[in-house]
């Protein structure tokens, strides 16, 4: 008999513990997702109007951002599920050696429920590149 009180004790724990998880699931489940949100920041775009700060929701697109819409659109194509689509360029990437203008970004915020602290410039290709790959969320720049 002892051994049958301690198989139902060991299954009634199985059961408590099936039912905790289920529970945090759930409420997993149930909790909205942080809104798609951000705050960009330009300098020396080479463009009074470009420079400044936006903001900019998406899902649905509103803020500040000049081209709201245009820019939700565009992150939505580039966000791919499991990688950080504001990821800076590797450390060991090659690219070239040139210069593309004294414009800065700095991104913050929420995307696809991460958080986001991007600094963009255009220093050298690889940089352009990814400022170029941003627009329209990123203006055009002027050059040096």
């Amino acid at each position: 008999m002892p051994r049958f009180t301690g198989l139902a004790f060991a299954l009634a724990l199985a059961a408590l513990a099936i039912c905790s998880t289920a529970s945090v699931a759930s409420a997993a489940a149930v909790a909205p997702a942080p809104p798609d949100h951000l705050t960009l920041t330009v300098t020396d775009s080479g463009d009074p109007a470009a420079d400044g700060t936006f903001e900019l929701s998406c899902h649905p697109a509103g803020g500040t951002h000049p081209a709201a819409q245009a820019a939700c659109d565009r992150l939505d194509a580039l966000t791919t599920w499991g990688t950080d689509l504001f990821a800076p360029v590797r450390p060991d990437s090659m690219c070239t050696m040139q210069y593309g203008g004294p414009a800065t970004a700095h991104v913050t915020g929420t995307w696809a429920g991460r958080p986001v602290d991007a600094s963009f410039r255009r220093t050298d290709g690889c940089e352009i590149a990814r400022w170029d790959d941003f627009a329209p969320l990123l203006p055009a720049t002027t050059g040096a």
